[in-house]
């Protein structure tokens, strides 16, 4: 089931729906960055190419995130 949460971006309110898996990954990708999620979303929303859905976006950020803390920045 998708859990819809609702912020403002760049002034403008919207809302995103993700499984609640990947909001508690976006959580900790924020707290290991020392960002709050919602910094996190803005940043991610400024750097997400135009065609690429937000909700997408934050799902890739979620799996680059997971694989970062196994693996370590670097991916080695």
């Amino acid at each position: 089931m998708l859990e819809k949460r609702s912020l403002a971006l760049s002034g403008h309110r919207t809302s995103v729906a993700l499984e609640p898996e990947f909001w508690t990954a976006l959580a900790a990708l924020a707290t290991a960055r020392g960002q709050t999620l919602a910094a996190l979303i803005a940043a991610t929303d400024a750097a997400r190419a135009p065609d690429r859905p937000l909700a997408s976006a934050l799902r890739v950020l979620a799996l680059a995130g997971a694989r970062e803390m196994v693996t370590g920045p670097t991916g080695a």
